[in-house]
């Protein structure tokens, strides 16, 4: 009985880290990654403590089966800008600040860049609609699988 209470929790443990994509947060490191592996890389702006259309959208789409099929074709990097101080390190709030000064220059949240390795953008998709509707990203992922 203690054998089959072990297998469930590690075949339940191992669903539950299955189910979420792995994210950089360091842009100089996506691209050594992105050049490395000759892969796109999708630059996701997000505010995880306040911004609910991103909070939606992690549910209905980052963490939605086809998208994780479609993850590894991609270099993931997330530019987080919450408001809570306790969420980034300082020094990595400034640097997501300077991405969004750079990148996300409307403001606008949440927002999806792909890039090429060098950095320079592909294309662009930002807002997430309350239809919950995730076939313009999905159809999004299908043209930033193109770029190298």
């Amino acid at each position: 009985m203690k054998r089959l209470f072990f297998i469930l929790f590690i075949t339940i443990a191992a669903v539950s880290n299955a189910q979420e994509a792995t994210w950089l947060t360091d842009f100089d490191k996506a691209k050594r990654v992105a050049k490395k592996e000759k892969k796109p890389i999708l630059m996701y702006f997000t505010g995880s403590d306040w911004c609910g259309p991103c909070k939606m959208l992690k549910k209905d789409f980052w963490q939605h089966s086809e998208f994780l099929k479609q993850a590894n074709d991609f270099v993931l990097l997330e530019v987080d800008v919450p408001f809570r101080e306790d969420i980034i390190t300082p020094e990595q709030f400034k640097k997501n600040k300077e991405l969004q000064k750079k990148y996300n220059k409307d403001g606008a949240f949440p927002t999806l860049l792909a890039l090429d390795a060098n950095g320079k953008i592909k294309e662009r998709i930002s807002a997430y609609s309350m239809l919950r509707d995730t076939s313009g990203y999905f159809a999004f992922l299908d043209k930033a699988r193109a770029i190298r």
